[in-house]
């Protein structure tokens, strides 16, 4: 039986989901990337090994004088780092493990399956300016389901009614920024998670700050999420912030 597919290679518009998610950063100029591989490692890393393979004309001489000469390549000025984590290690051991590689005071963390239209220098400008260690960004979810307002009497009275409305409360849509400090927060146990373990210990210290998107936004958990996705890209593509 074929193994599934890693999420981040699921394609939106004929590229990776992770290609967005870089796509976004390399237009605000942050084109070094680390990524922090498990499941499905080889695959990740052929695909950057083989990416203007795949996706230019080119021309093989063959022989003792080979060579591969690729036409057209307009290739992406990446620095990409393939860093092995661990095959079942959770976010936060991920990080820690991959920080070595990471020789800046500050760096971005990102999830490879959520793109939006988020404005990372006015990000940065905001995690700049509050000094703590720790910035995420918080988006709000449109709710996939209608909602009923009931009255507080107890009875059962229905006194409004909202089709999917945009929920109150804010989630973490990824795109954060760290100071290199939180690594003492973090652990690199397999069990040790990025939200559950090490927010809460950001928090308890005052060193979490979350900047406010209320732009576009959108997480590829499902098959259908891709779909749709995939129809947003092509109707509109509104995280599309690069030319």
């Amino acid at each position: 039986m074929q193994a599934p597919t890693n999420k981040v290679l699921v394609e939106i518009g004929g590229r990776p989901i992770l290609w967005h998610v870089m796509k976004i950063y390399a237009t605000y100029n942050h084109t070094r990337f680390i990524l922090a591989l498990g499941h499905q490692a080889e695959a990740i890393k052929r695909y950057f090994i083989e990416y203007e393979l795949m996706h230019y004309d080119l021309t093989i001489q063959m022989g003792q004088s080979c060579a591969i000469t690729y036409h057209g390549a307009e290739t992406e000025d990446w620095e990409v780092t393939l860093a092995e984590t661990g095959l079942h290690a959770l976010k936060g051991a991920r990080v820690c493990r991959a920080a070595k590689y990471v020789d800046a005071d500050t760096f971005f963390v990102t999830y490879g399956e959520a793109v939006g239209d988020v404005d990372l220098a006015a990000l940065l400008a905001f995690h700049r300016r509050h000094g703590r260690l720790a910035t995420v960004t918080g988006a709000r979810m449109q709710s996939h389901l209608g909602v009923f307002q009931v009255d507080g009497s107890g009875d059962g009275q229905v006194v409004g009614f909202a089709e999917k409305p945009v929920l109150d409360h804010w989630i973490n849509a990824g795109f954060m920024l760290f100071e290199r400090g939180v690594l003492d927060y973090l652990d690199d146990d397999d069990d040790f998670q990025l939200e559950k373990d090490g927010f809460p210990r950001l928090i308890a210290d005052g060193q979490l700050m979350m900047y406010r998107h209320s732009g576009y936004w959108r997480s590829m958990k499902t098959f259908k999420d891709a779909q749709e996705l995939d129809t947003v890209w092509r109707e509109s593509a509104p995280w599309k912030v690069w030319e």
